[in-house]
Formats: C-alpha cells, structure tokens, sequence
C-alpha cells in the first residue's frame, strides 16, 4: 500500500511539474522601432490629412514561423501631420494632441494586444486585438502580411468608440462642411 501511494506521489509530483511548466512554444520579435512606420490617414468632407505616429515598443510572436500573437505601443507625443507645413503643420499637430483628439498630455500611449490570429492565406492573418486610445479599449480586427523579416498592417478605426468626437457628425448637427469623418485609416509597415 505504501508503495502505491509512494508512486501515486510520483506520478502526480511529475504530471503537476509537466503541466506547470510546459508553454506555448513561441518566439518573440522585437519590432525595429528605427525602421518601422505608422502612418495614419483622416478624412474630412472637403478633403483629407495624413502624417505619422511613432511606435514605442512592439513585438511579433511566432510559433513554428507562424505568427501566433503580439503587442505594440504608440507614441501618441509624436503624432503629426506629413501634408502640411509652418503655421498649418503646427495647428493640426497642436490640435491632434489637444484633448479634441487623442489628449496626449493624459494619455501619452496607446496600445494594441493581439488576442486572436487566424492565418487567411500565404503569409497573411486576419488579426483581432484590443485597441487601447484614451484610455477606452474596444477591439479592432485588421489583416497583416508578413514576409521574412518584414510586415504590413492596415487597419480601420472608428474614432468615436474612444472618446474623439471633435467634428463627427454622430455627435454635432450642422457642421457642414466641417464634418469629419469617424473613421481614419492606419497603416504599419514594420521590421522586426
């Protein structure tokens, strides 16, 4: 009987440790912040603005060379505009970070954490991830494709569902041709 239980013990002391200890295998890539790009796109009634926002950090995980999660981290004190110049280029910039837009004195970050990846061809992953702006998280589903050591991401965002109403039509009448749309697009081209 003692000898039973002894093996019982050992069995169990070696399933708990097998179980405790065994993850995921994965590899994390460290993006290349120095080399990669962001660059977001608004659109209004009368036209449309673009520019650049900075990564801070961001990582890539794969598991077998196929990615399996990641996470980055924006710089939201470097969003500014590439279309303008002098006094223009100044107002908008001052007018992103203002807390109009993106409050970037009380939220100087915004996040994204992969939660799902789903490979939908060679080289390409619908992703769905939380998206963190302001303080709100909601989560956003955009496509990535990846080649050797080199991505591309595009993604859709809905401004409104993270507190940046300034000139949406879903929240002010009458603004004409002062409308600005609630969408903005992202595009990420990345090396890690």
């Amino acid at each position: 009987m003692k000898k039973t239980i002894k093996n019982l013990a050992i069995v169990a002391l070696v399933a708990f440790t097998t179980f405790s200890f065994t993850t995921k295998a994965g590899e994390k890539k460290e993006i290349k912040t120095d080399k990669s790009k962001v660059v977001w796109k608004g659109y209004k009634v009368t036209g449309s603005h673009e520019g650049t926002v900075a990564i801070q950090s961001g990582s890539l995980t794969f598991d077998n060379n196929k990615l399996v999660g990641g996470e980055f981290v924006m710089d939201m004190n470097s969003i500014g505009s590439t279309d303008l110049e002098g006094t223009m280029k100044g107002k908008l910039d001052g007018h992103l970070k203002s807390d109009d837009f993106f409050g970037v004195e009380k939220h100087p970050t915004a996040k994204l954490v992969f939660t799902k990846v789903t490979a939908s061809g060679k080289n390409a992953y619908t992703v769905t991830g939380d998206l963190t702006i302001k303080g709100k998280t909601n989560p956003a589903t955009f496509t990535i494709s990846i080649y050797g050591n080199k991505a591309t991401a595009s993604l859709k965002v809905d401004r409104t569902l993270y507190d940046v109403r300034y000139g949406s039509t879903s929240f002010f009448d009458g603004l004409k041709d002062k409308a600005i749309y609630d969408e903005f697009d992202l595009v990420a081209d990345l090396e890690f």
